[in-house]
This record gives structure tokens, C-alpha cells and sequence, in this order.
């Protein structure tokens, strides 16, 4: 199943993480506005990103990929999109991503590599679901998700403390008829 190749959009390309990412990765973890949306609490050291980075570029049950802008010879990590929890039985994996900062936030780049990954999820790895869990102080991320097909399933409530109020996550699923009335819709 580790076949993992360059996805390429409009204006972004996904190529797979490799080791070479964990500096723009770790810069990524200083960005507070980022922690915030993802909910991301803990605080790691390069090393403990670099180790990531290696374990996760030679896994073989999910996909993490960099996104790039297509338009940079350099390929400099700019944030990441991933399916993990990839379950083969059941045809299902979970979604994330993260923007590396506020510089690369509402540029449409985001909605460009989810579409893309979504695209390499049903049509590549023939999956019938993806789903993901988006946190209730988050709308814009929710429009987003919506806007590309994901449907709301549901409330994880109270699941994440942070800054001394409990927050919940929002439960969201795409299935792969859904995925293709999406992509019969649009020529893109």
C-alpha cells in the first residue's frame, strides 16, 4: 500500500514528508494560531520533529504529505495534509492538516491540497470514506470542509481544555459518492 506519489493542483504540489521537512515543520509548531486550530498542546524539541518526520516518511499505513507552492523550484514546506489510520478492511482513513502559518492562511492553498488529497484517497486508494474531526472554535476550517463535500456527522463534546474552557470537535465525514458527484460537478 506505500505507494506514495507527487500530487500536483493548480498552485500547490504534494510531495510525501521527508526528513528534509522538519525545520519547516518545526517552525510551523512556533506559529500560535496554528496550535490553536489544531488543538496541538504538547511542545516538542527539533529532534523529536526530525524523528517524526523520518518514522512517518517510511511509514506505510498512512500518507503524509508536504504541502508546496507549485511555483517554488525549492519545494519548501509550507504546511502538511495527511491520511492516516488508514483501514484497508474497511475502506476508510482519517483526514488533518495544518497550514505552517498565518503567511500561507486564507490563499485557497489549504482547499487546493484537500481537494487533492481527497481525489488521491477515493480514485487512488479507492477508499468509500474519509473523515476528520475539526474543533467547534474553527469555522473557517469547517466552511472549507464543507465546501469541498464533507458532511457534519456529529459532536464530540468537551473533549479538549483549552485556555480554561472546555472545547468539543465537530465529527465530519466524505464518502466516495459523494466524492464523485463532487468530481462530476466540476471539471477541475
Amino acid at each position: 500500500m506505500n505507494e506514495k506519489p507527487i500530487l500536483v493542483g493548480e498552485r500547490v504540489v504534494l510531495r510525501p514528508i521527508t526528513v528534509a521537512d522538519a525545520a519547516g515543520m518545526f517552525e510551523g509548531l512556533a506559529d500560535e494560531e496554528g496550535m490553536r486550530l489544531t488543538g496541538t498542546q504538547d511542545t516538542f524539541t527539533f529532534e523529536q520533529v526530525e524523528a517524526f518526520c523520518d518514522r512517518i516518511s517510511k511509514a506505510d499505513d498512512r500518507y503524509d504529505y508536504a504541502v508546496t507552492l507549485k511555483e517554488d523550484p525549492g519545494s519548501k514546506y509550507i504546511g502538511e495534509v495527511v491520511l492516516n489510520e488508514v483501514d484497508e478492511e474497511n475502506r476508510s482513513a482519517s483526514f488533518r492538516i495544518a497550514m505552517q502559518s498565518k503567511a500561507v492562511y486564507g490563499k485557497g492553498y489549504g482547499t487546493e491540497s484537500t481537494k487533492l488529497i481527497l481525489k488521491f484517497g477515493f480514485e487512488t486508494l479507492k477508499l468509500h470514506r474519509i473523515e476528520l474531526e475539526v474543533y467547534d472554535f474553527n469555522p473557517r476550517a469547517q466552511h472549507v470542509y464543507e465546501k469541498v463535500g464533507f458532511v457534519k456527522e456529529g459532536v464530540r463534546r468537551d473533549v479538549l481544555m483549552w485556555q480554561g474552557k472546555y472545547q468539543s470537535a465537530i465529527l465530519m465525514s466524505i464518502l466516495e459518492d459523494d466524492w464523485r458527484k463532487i468530481a462530476a460537478g466540476h471539471s477541475e
